[in-house]
């Protein structure tokens, strides 16, 4: 069986003392590739990096994180097209909306959120999108630009089953990850209201570790655990489960 993590941190500091070693308990564990969304500027260096160690495992997006979103933007988002122009990524990410902690540049996200759908559109790329108490002005943006149809992924969705078709309605995919295992997660009955097709698998490294590592540093061999669960939920095989969220990775990123 092979998997890919769609959305993983792994060139952060949280990795450096034993990056080789959690790489092979990755490749062990059958997750064979990755797809490493940028934050901003400041990670650019390490991200790029990390893709010539692994070249034919690791693949980088380019985009800027909502949360390091500043009086800045402007310079961030255009250095973000400005790599773009001269290197081919795999996405336009990690973007999006985040109104959980502070509001502050909720304007300056939401500005920086529709260049990135735009740049991503223009380049026909896909996008890695987060949301967090931010889900309605997400869908406001694409109304706003008119997207009817949208490639990429709804990372890390935890929403209600009314969101999830609202989402795939849109033609995203759902980013499913650790949270999926956690007790009294509502996600596991929400995430039924979709199919297999509408999911890909992911675990956020360093972030968001699943049962039974929650509370630890999470790292890509943790998402055997994330898919042992989406087969228990959805009553299939994990064999399925590799082929079908696999399927969903070459549709949204074309590997």
């Amino acid at each position: 069986m092979n998997f890919t993590d769609t959305h993983t941190h792994l060139y952060l500091k949280h990795f450096n003392k034993d990056l080789s070693q959690m790489m092979q308990r990755s490749f062990d564990a059958g997750v064979n590739r990755f797809l490493l969304p940028n934050i901003n500027s400041s990670t650019i260096s390490d991200l790029l990096s990390l893709e010539k160690k692994y070249p034919t495992r690791c693949f980088p997006m380019m985009g800027l994180h909502p949360c390091y979103v500043s009086n800045n933007v402007e310079e961030e988002v255009n250095l973000v097209k400005s790599w773009h122009s001269k290197k081919n990524f795999i996405a336009v990410g990690e973007i999006g909306l985040d109104f959980y902690h502070d509001t502050s540049f909720a304007q300056e996200q939401r500005w920086a959120f529709k260049e990135q759908l735009i740049l991503a559109k223009n380049l026909n790329l896909p996008v890695s999108i987060h949301s967090r108490n931010s889900f309605s002005e997400i869908i406001s943006c694409f109304d706003e630009l008119n997207f009817k149809k949208i490639k990429g992924v709804f990372h890390c969705f935890t929403g209600s089953a009314n969101e999830a078709t609202k989402i795939i309605k849109y033609g995203l995919k759902l980013g499913v990850g650790g949270v999926l295992t956690f007790k009294n997660s509502a996600l596991e009955e929400n995430i039924t209201a979709v199919n297999l097709d509408d999911i890909v698998l992911e675990t956020d490294s360093p972030y968001l570790a699943p049962e039974p590592f929650r509370g630890k540093r999470n790292e890509s061999s943790y998402m055997q655990s994330v898919a042992k669960k989406l087969a228990k939920v959805f009553n299939r095989s994990i064999g399925d489960v590799s082929k079908i969220t696999e399927k969903n990775v070459k549709l949204v990123f074309g590997i």
